[in-house]
């Protein structure tokens, strides 16, 4: 049995980290620093990374979805370092803004035109500008721990910084449930905005959910029948479960659709695509960033879409899915431990259930981590392109051994 991987270096760095940084290592990355694990990588490739201390492990988190065709890709680099060789950010736009515009329209189903960003919460907060401007209504309404960005309106009300009033016009409804968003609607006659959702319920903490059969045609109907703008969330399960977008796997037609994470396998950028009907409030509302313009980042997006759909990397990764999710399950049912795993295959939640619970769940990950399978024991994990029979059989072989180190 492997012993598990010491980290003192990383553990060193974070301790300086803390000094001159809040938490040392802070948003979505600050708990996984506070783990057991790796806090600092010093390469990366592939599928894999390695820390600080020379341990290597197999990423099943891939940045927390941007890397989708591997690390270091040499297509999607070279072509980012072709464009910075001639220029990244100008005084004016590259035209590989209208070749990476004209590319995602041609690929996403429904999409007429698209716009530029860099995280998925400039998509997202576009998107809900854009709505409101052409309904000139003011409310949101929005899923029960569906996750949107870190904009004040988009956190759990209560956080700290936020105050009460940032989420005065926004309205939960739970998942799977057409009925609430018939009576959220019938409330707020003529006020409400825009509908805001992942096109299938992946919270952080809790198992993923599918649609119900029948749902999206439920909400889309009762949208439609109001006026009420519908905005798919792609930002995290884009290109991993159709390439046309993640809408039609599920037969429904959003007004607006949100792309960001794996766009550009892990250089920096976003896209808001979107129907021809909303496209004079789209340019008609002011929304722009400094890095906005960034020509690199467009090169290697168009770069991605081109190698993802010459992979026909959506079914690819499904595939791949499938296999890691039937392989741990097949691994805890030999220790007699049941292993829930839900959501899509390209981006799995997995959980232990029965004796032990939550914590024994945070154990046994812990064991894998550092064994050298790099998972956490919250949030939907990532399957990439670069992922390889090889590396499946190895984490589960690790997690046979994290089990055995628990027993």
């Amino acid at each position: 049995m492997n012993e598990p991987m010491q980290t003192p270096q990383s553990r060193a760095l974070y301790e300086r980290a803390q000094a001159v940084i809040p938490k040392g290592v802070y948003g979505h990355y600050g708990p996984a620093a506070q783990s057991a694990g790796p806090v600092f990588f010093s390469s990366s490739n592939g599928a894999h990374f390695t820390d600080v201390d020379g341990n290597t492990y197999i990423d099943w988190m891939c940045a927390y979805g941007p890397m989708i065709l591997g690390y270091n890709h040499p297509k999607v680099d070279q072509a980012a370092a072709r464009q910075m060789a001639q220029g990244n950010t100008v005084s004016i736009a590259a035209p590989v803004l209208v070749d990476l515009a004209e590319r995602l329209v041609d690929m996403v189903d429904g999409a007429d035109w698209a716009l530029f960003g860099k995280n998925g919460a400039d998509s997202t907060g576009l998107a809900v500008m854009v709505a409101r401007a052409a309904t000139g209504r003011k409310r949101i309404l929005k899923i029960q721990g569906g996750y949107h960005g870190s904009a004040p309106w988009m956190q759990t009300p209560g956080n700290t910084g936020t105050i009460a009033e940032d989420q005065a016009f926004v309205i939960e409804v739970p998942w799977n449930d057409a009925a609430a968003i018939r009576a959220a609607i019938a409330e707020h006659p003529d006020d409400i905005a825009c509908f805001i959702s992942s096109p299938y319920h992946h919270p952080v903490f809790a198992d993923n959910a599918l649609p119900d059969d029948g749902y999206w045609a439920e909400v889309e109907q009762a949208c439609r029948a109001a006026g009420v703008a519908i905005i798919v969330d792609d930002v995290r399960s884009g290109f991993r479960i159709d390439l046309a977008g993640s809408h039609t796997a599920y037969g429904f037609t959003p007004d607006l659709m949100c792309f960001g994470k794996a766009l550009g396998n892990g250089h920096p950028i976003a896209a808001l695509a979107g129907s021809d009907a909303l496209k004079q409030a789209a340019g008609d509302t002011f929304y722009t960033g400094t890095q906005f313009f960034n020509a690199a980042p467009m090169a290697a997006a168009l770069a991605t879409l081109e190698e993802l759909e010459a992979a026909d990397a959506a079914t690819a990764i499904t595939e791949i899915g499938e296999r890691l999710g039937k392989g741990l399950a097949d691994v805890a049912a030999a220790h007699g431990h049941d292993l829930r795993v839900t959501g899509v295959p390209s981006m799995p939640y997995l959980r232990i259930i029965g004796d032990g619970g939550s914590r024994f769940h945070a154990r046994w990950i812990s064991e894998c981590m550092q064994r050298g399978a790099y998972v956490l024991s919250y949030h939907n994990k990532f399957v990439s392109l670069a992922h390889s029979d090889e590396d499946i059989d190895r984490t589960c072989d690790i997690a046979d051994q994290a089990f055995t180190a628990l027993a």
